[in-house]
């Protein structure tokens, strides 16, 4: 299997398809290393992060899109607030990426109630510009063979309590949520980096034709 022929990923070409009619033009990415598309190679796959797929599919239907992407590894969602969140909005986006929460799941102190506090106070002030919102939940790490087995379950099961959180703040803002979870791909071993943690290219290519699939589906194109 290739980029190619991957039932799960699309081209930007088929991309700009679903997206047609698509109104924006300035959008801004926030969040940690999975906003900021860390990866590594994989077989029969461009090492382009997430956004690498999104931005051009955009740009078939809207040549003059502009993208600011803040997203910076490590950061817990508390300093992506308070580190990106006025930047975003000094930019004036009319579409938000917004993807953070799962360094929050590897605190010694793990309190799923002030994550969603965080998550609230990020995703309301983007939501509140009138912009599109787009967060995500987890891939479910089951299938992931290079994370130590000791902490498997237990990070497991606080990024599937973050993923609930980040949904139910979503629906209350109408944001466009990515349900990752469920994903066919979520237990497969081939969507991961060697360190354990980010998607290699494959898993940057699925997630990116994910962004692009809820995007058709809030426009209400038809999506296959």
């Amino acid at each position: 299997m290739s980029e190619s022929t991957d039932p799960y990923v699309l081209s930007p070409t088929e991309g700009g398809r679903l997206l047609t009619g698509a109104p924006w033009t300035r959008l801004a990415i926030v969040g940690d290393s999975v906003a900021e598309g860390v990866t590594e190679p994989y077989a029969g796959y461009g090492l382009g992060a997430w956004y690498d797929l999104v931005v051009p599919a955009l740009r078939t239907v809207r040549p003059e899109l502009v993208h600011v992407n803040l997203g910076r590894r490590n950061l817990l969602t508390a300093e992506v607030r308070e580190s990106q969140l006025q930047a975003a909005l000094d930019f004036e986006p009319d579409l938000v990426v917004a993807f953070c929460g799962g360094n929050d799941a590897f605190r010694r102190e793990f309190d799923p109630d002030a994550v969603e506090e965080q998550l609230t106070a990020l995703f309301e002030p983007l939501g509140a510009t009138g912009a599109t919102l787009v967060t995500s939940g987890f891939f479910d790490i089951v299938g992931n063979p290079h994370f130590d087995p000791r902490y498997r379950e237990v990070a497991r099961e606080r990024l599937a309590a973050i993923s609930v959180r980040m949904q139910a703040v979503s629906e209350r803002l109408k944001a466009v949520y990515l349900d990752m979870q469920s994903h066919p791909t979520s237990r497969e071993a081939s969507i991961w980096s060697g360190d354990g943690i980010h998607l290699n290219a494959r898993g940057q290519a699925v997630l990116g034709t994910e962004v692009i699939r809820a995007l058709a589906d809030r426009l209400g194109n038809p999506v296959r």
